[in-house]
């Protein structure tokens, strides 16, 4: 083990308390929404973050602990501050999940859902009703200054998990499971105009299909649904995205400032 006057002379506190700030919110920033994103420089986010762990070291530095006498200490604190800025982050990014559930939904529910394009914020195919629906909740989130609460809110985190104490596990697990099902929730109330539609006319399918067996039914009525689901979310858009940024605020404010 080293001395404690070597280790500080290796590591000044003041530095020492620097890296315990950037580790939390580089681990945030590297997977919140629009931020955090595959497409994002990674050298951008990671000078965005020491950026704002400039500005936030005076904040938060009241409650940051003492420097270890040594090594093991020192990288558990590192650790806890990782696995915090991890959850902060993960919270934002699973309300985003809600858009690309709902886009799933819509996209059944409209007969889009062989249409696959390369989804950016996932880095991978989703459906195409989900990546539009995900790039304009970017474009509001941001338009909106909703990012201001997040970063409020990994500020405002020192209050909550104050560095060096021991981590509520139980609570973290009680959050990210709300956090699941809200997003659910969330999901299904994007695509109610979608489900009551499709279910309707569905019905209506059913019915000319008893009534003219000879009829085609699935050759006439792809091209119907898919104009239907065209016109619903023309009219529906801003309701739907009206819904998410109002869940998204809430539950944001409700689970992760103090």
């Amino acid at each position: 083990m080293l001395e404690t006057p070597l280790f500080e002379a290796l590591l000044p506190a003041h530095v020492f308390g620097l890296l315990l700030v950037f580790v939390r919110i580089g681990a945030a920033l590297m997977v919140l929404p629009g931020i955090g994103e595959p497409f994002i420089s990674a050298r951008s986010r990671l000078m965005l973050a020491l950026m704002i762990s400039l500005i936030a070291f005076p904040i938060a530095s009241p409650s940051l602990p003492a420097l270890p006498t040594s090594i093991p200490p020192m990288f558990l604190l590192i650790l806890g501050e990782l696995v915090v800025g991890l959850f902060l982050g993960t919270v934002a990014r699973l309300l985003m999940s809600a858009l690309v559930i709902g886009g799933m939904i819509i996209a059944f529910s409209t007969s889009m859902a062989n249409a696959l394009v390369m989804d950016p914020s996932s880095a991978q195919q989703g459906s195409i009703t989900g990546s539009f629906l995900n790039l304009i909740a970017l474009l509001l989130i941001f338009a909106l200054d909703l990012h201001h609460l997040l970063f409020t809110a990994i500020i405002d985190s020192y209050m909550l998990f104050p560095p060096g104490e021991p981590l509520p596990i139980g609570d973290l697990s009680d959050v990210i499971a709300r956090v699941l099902a809200h997003a659910f929730l969330l999901a299904c109330q994007i695509a109610a105009p979608f489900i009551v539609v499709a279910g309707i006319f569905n019905l209506g399918l059913g019915l000319l299909a008893r009534l003219m067996p000879q009829m085609q039914i699935f050759f006439v009525a792809m091209p119907l649904q898919i104009a239907m689901g065209l016109v619903v979310m023309a009219f529906a858009l801003p309701v739907m995205m009206g819904v998410f940024i109002t869940g998204f605020e809430s539950t944001v404010t409700d689970l992760l400032l103090p």
